[in-house]
């Protein structure tokens, strides 16, 4: 399993792009930066691209996404809120075309929204996908996918803290996680629904507990003025664990 980080930040600007990865070349999660930072050829490649939730910086490259590859029609799997949302805000003919109908201007459908629910296994491309209940508004979900040769990810979407409850459901090589502040504003993360170094050290204390060894982590969606300091705290959290810990950053790739 490859994955491929096209955008790794919680906020946009010549350095940083918005939350967006790619699993194999044809699994998307996420659709912050989809379009921008691939070309139309690696556009082409993917099959199937998973939601998180709602919220702008997670779905903005959908509509791009359709019009650039009008030929086909590509799934969009998420829970129903976040399917809903898409529909109603976004694709609603009104921002951008409705590419879920054939009476689009394309006159066909280059879209296709497919749900999920919580907690119920479902086979998407090849992949074995999970969606588990974060501490998130509007119905957050992470997603457990699992590849072929059983390789496993858990990517957490935006999260707060308090996730012992989901722990026990999953059993991944390797967590992508929110990290979005550092601790001196923990209790603005803890109000938005995020973490910082210290949340994730309990997070990650309570998943050896339960499941009985740590996996790699990836840290994601960090805040590009908090930054350094981010990154000084995950490095102490990752050394009093005994466990790697890496901040990732765009154009970066990791293997399992």
């Amino acid at each position: 399993m490859i994955i491929r980080f096209l955008g790794t930040h919680n906020a946009e600007s010549k350095n940083t792009r918005l939350v967006s990865f790619l699993i194999d070349d044809v699994l998307a999660v996420d659709a912050g930066s989809l379009v921008s930072e691939l070309t139309f050829p690696e556009q082409k490649k993917i099959k199937a691209i998973l939601l998180s939730h709602g919220h702008y910086d997670h779905i903005r490259a959908i509509p791009a996404f359709a019009f650039n590859n009008s030929d086909r029609t590509t799934k969009v799997i998420a829970t129903s809120k976040t399917l809903e949302i898409l529909s109603s805000h976004l694709i609603d003919d009104v921002v951008y075309p409705k590419f879920t109908s054939e009476a689009s201007f394309l006159r066909k459908a280059t879209l296709q929204l497919v749900s999920v629910e919580p907690l119920v296994r479902q086979e998407i491309e090849g992949y074995d996908i999970l969606a588990v209940p974060m501490r998130h508004n509007l119905d957050g979900v992470g997603f457990e996918i699992t590849s072929r040769d059983r390789k496993t990810l858990f990517y957490t979407g935006d999260t707060g803290p308090g996730l012992s409850s989901i722990w026990g459901n999953i059993s991944p090589q390797l967590i992508i996680t929110d990290v979005t502040w550092p601790n001196n504003l923990a209790n603005a993360a803890k109000d938005a629904g995020h973490l910082c170094p210290e949340m994730l050290k309990e997070e990650l204390i309570e998943f050896r507990r339960v499941n009985n060894y740590l996996p790699r982590v990836a840290v994601i969606h960090v805040s590009p003025q908090h930054e350094p300091e981010i990154e000084r705290e995950v490095r102490e959290v990752a050394k009093s664990l005994g466990t790697s810990i890496d901040i990732a950053h765009e154009g970066e790739e990791l293997i399992l």
